[in-house]
């Protein structure tokens, strides 16, 4: 053994929804070895030990969208619409470069790793010319944090002049996003068991990207074995925009286009209909939820709980974050459980089922579930110890409850593929007040202050 976690709560989250009032969990090299209630077996002296009294130990929580380059334009266009958020920051966004989003991922994945998220997605859509090799960039400051990173080669190649949203400096060419998009899948994707990194390909959205792109991506993608990642149904903007161009709506759109299937997810997927939800549910079809983000761009309430109902995988994201500042993954599961309740009433959501979508939930929508999502003996050891004997949960008895519903926890502990990547709040594997000063400097230069 070489990780010895001891005399916490657990909540496993497998199939059979497994707690433990006093457990441990025992790691062996980058693998959960054992689980049990009570005293441990002597694993002998050489183990490392981790003392849980007080806390919750669940599964890593995995985020399944976010813009890492978002990090370094927080706090912008604060009041605005989706598309009107967009045109604001764009301009911004097309001056980001290989050093800027090395720097605004390192700042956003290390809140990530603070707010116990041991996987992350993320969904990079902007290349401008000159700006360097950026997906090289965040997938370095994934490594130097340390967490498990699934980065999704995004595109647009419909620009202003030609009907769509964002400005004609900021798309490429299809034959170039296709060409980068093979470099990327074959230069970093790893299929191995215990990959730390993943490739998908991701063009925007429906109104950043021709059908000619969605196409062939699908199926380069295919044919490579990655996954497929877009935007899709977030808006009202975006529902009338698929409407007046495509004569649908974006979800009958998507299947026109031939993305459905188990190997695609959407992110926010808010404005769907029974005929959406049913066609996602039988080709499994998975689902990015951002409470958070949607709630912050007044984008509208998913339909979370029929998604869940009707069978379709789902997952939680923060977005970028320059629609959720805060980018606090543990946040989600709570805003997803409030929202579903809000419109659907109290028995819309249960506490364990906004826990699942942020651990199983998230493993399925990246296709990952044999792998993380629940701490179970074979599984990859990513896990988080929530610290919940603080004065802000006295009282809650339900450790699971004092996690989701109570304040945020302290973090004691973050373990990724093995490793210990945060303790009692503080990441071990860079500097933060480094990188927090570099945030700064490059936030000042892309808005030219």
């Amino acid at each position: 053994m070489n990780l010895l976690i001891t005399g916490c709560a657990i909540a496993t989250v497998d199939a059979a929804g497994t707690e433990y009032r006093d457990g441990w969990v025992a790691v062996s090299g980058n693998r959960i070895d054992s689980i049990g209630e009570g005293t441990p077996p002597d694993f002998g002296p050489d183990v490392a030990r981790i003392d849980g009294r007080g806390c919750l130990l669940t599964p890593g929580l995995v985020n399944t969208h976010h813009h890492l380059y978002q990090w370094a334009t927080r706090g912008l266009a604060a009041d605005n619409t989706l598309f009107e958020w967009l045109t604001t920051l764009y301009p911004v966004w097309s001056r980001i470069d290989e050093k800027s989003v090395h720097t605004a991922a390192t700042g956003a994945l290390v809140a990530l790793a603070r707010s116990g998220c041991t996987t992350s997605s993320d969904h990079h859509y902007v290349f401008p010319q000159g700006g360097g090799d950026l997906l090289a960039a965040e997938i370095a400051a994934a490594t130097e944090v340390g967490l498990r990173f699934h980065p999704a080669r995004g595109s647009m190649d419909l620009g202003q002049s030609q009907g769509g949203l964002p400005p004609d400096s900021v798309v490429e060419s299809i034959d170039g996003i296709l060409a980068a998009s093979v470099a990327a899948i074959d230069t970093w994707h790893d299929p191995s068991f215990d990959s730390m990194v993943r490739i998908a390909l991701a063009p925007c959205s429906p109104f950043s990207v021709t059908a000619d792109l969605m196409r062939e991506s699908a199926a380069l993608a295919r044919s490579a074995g990655v996954r497929l990642h877009t935007h899709l149904a977030e808006t009202i903007d975006e529902q009338e925009f698929c409407l007046e161009t495509f004569g649908c709506t974006p979800a009958q759109y998507m299947e026109r286009l031939g993305w459905l299937g188990d190997d695609v997810w959407y992110a926010h997927a808010v404005h769907l209909d029974d005929e959406a939800i049913g066609a996602m549910a039988r080709t499994g079809t998975g689902v990015a939820h951002c409470p958070t983000s949607n709630g912050r761009l007044g984008a509208g309430i998913a339909r979370t709980a029929d998604l869940v109902a009707a069978g379709v995988p789902v997952g939680l994201g923060v977005d970028g974050a320059a629609s959720n500042e805060s980018s606090s993954l543990i946040e989600e599961p709570r805003n997803a459980l409030l929202y579903a309740r809000a419109v659907g009433g109290p028995r819309a959501m249960t506490v364990r089922t906004a826990l699942e979508l942020a651990t199983m939930g998230g493993a399925r929508v990246l296709g990952r579930d044999a792998e993380i999502g629940s701490i179970e003996p074979g599984k990859l050891a990513d896990l988080a110890l929530w610290r919940v004997d603080t004065a802000a949960h006295a009282g809650i008895a339900d450790p699971v409850v004092a996690l989701i519903l109570g304040s945020a926890p302290p973090l004691a502990a973050l373990i990724v593929n093995g490793r210990e990547v945060v303790r009692d709040s503080v990441v071990l594997t860079v500097d933060e007040e480094a990188v927090g000063v570099q945030v700064a400097a490059a936030q000042a230069a892309l808005v030219g202050e």
